[in-house]
């Protein structure tokens, strides 16, 4: 795209196609071209079918590097629309500058709406968090994910671990949960809580908190995950079953963070997140800034997930 000029009143699309009256021929929307949107929807269309399953797909080159996104990216880019309104997270926060420059190309690119509002947006990008605000059936979340395969950890052949799925052989993940606790007392397992989805696939939910994992289950939005580097789509559908792994006498726990809260909302409910405060102090902010800020202006926020 063309750089601004003094008498270009706007970089965006928008300001060039209504320079252009309204004909934008040869440029290609949402910087993909056809075929590869037609190739990364044609792979969402098989994830949602199959929830859990990972999808290949060719990855392409993006502007930004591998491992800040891409997969992600390139998700969003095959199914936005310029009527959209796109809000861009980057755990959690809106003014990160992953966050900020991931939105501003999504908008320049296609036209639409840039948001901070969870409740206004239609499309939401993420990295390792889900909004505290419940997201409804007309919102689609697409995550980062950096590590798609759920079993790396334990199985370092790609191939091994694709015959581990289609076999649904996971003993080997319940045998690492088990001397986990062994050894430590407890399942330690932090972000990226492995979940079992449809009673069907291990999956890895992207590097989310364990507070996270529960809003997978049963929820009203579609949630696509996206991995660039390792070229795999997959896909929890609306109202699909999503538990971690856990035992009858080890159950699954999500972080604690008793006594503490909010000092933005004053919110206790929240994941929260610790930086420094004055004096050599923590300072414990809620980690979706935008739900913060809502609590902190009275403005009242569906949060029972």
């Amino acid at each position: 795209m063309a750089s601004a000029t003094t008498d270009r009143p706007s970089s965006s699309v928008r300001g060039l196609i209504a320079e252009r009256g309204g004909d934008f021929s040869g440029y290609s929307f949402a910087f993909l071209d056809d075929m590869a949107k037609r190739e990364i929807r044609r792979a969402t269309l098989k994830a949602v079918a199959i929830p859990g399953h990972q999808v290949p797909f060719g990855s392409r080159e993006m502007p930004i590097a591998r491992g800040w996104g891409t997969g992600g990216l390139q998700l969003t880019l095959s199914l936005v629309g310029s009527e959209d309104r796109v809000k861009v997270i980057d755990q959690g926060d809106d003014a990160s500058v992953n966050a900020v420059n991931l939105r501003r190309l999504v908008a320049q690119m296609t036209g639409a709406e840039e948001t901070l509002d969870t409740a206004e947006a239609t499309l939401i990008q993420t990295r390792h968090r889900i909004p505290e605000e419940v997201m409804r059936d007309d919102q689609i979340l697409i995550f980062q994910v950096p590590i798609p395969e759920p079993l790396r950890f334990i199985e370092r052949s790609v191939a091994v671990a694709r015959g581990m799925h289609a076999e649904q052989d996971y003993s080997r993940m319940w045998l690492a949960l088990y001397e986990d606790i062994v050894r430590r007392g407890e399942i330690s397992a932090g972000a990226g809580y492995p979940v079992m989805v449809n009673s069907r696939f291990i999956m890895a939910p992207s590097p989310i908190p364990r507070w996270d994992i529960p809003k997978l289950n049963q929820a009203d939005t579609l949630f696509l995950f996206g991995a660039g580097r390792e070229k795999r789509i997959y896909a929890v559908p609306p109202h699909t079953d999503v538990r971690p792994l856990e035992f009858e006498d080890y159950a699954f726990k999500t972080e604690e963070f008793d006594g503490l809260a909010c000092e933005v909302s004053g919110a206790t409910d929240v994941y929260l997140v610790e930086s420094p405060g004055e004096n050599g102090t923590s300072r414990w902010t809620a980690s979706d800034t935008n739900y913060a800020d809502k609590v902190a202006a009275g403005i009242e926020v569906n949060k029972q997930w």
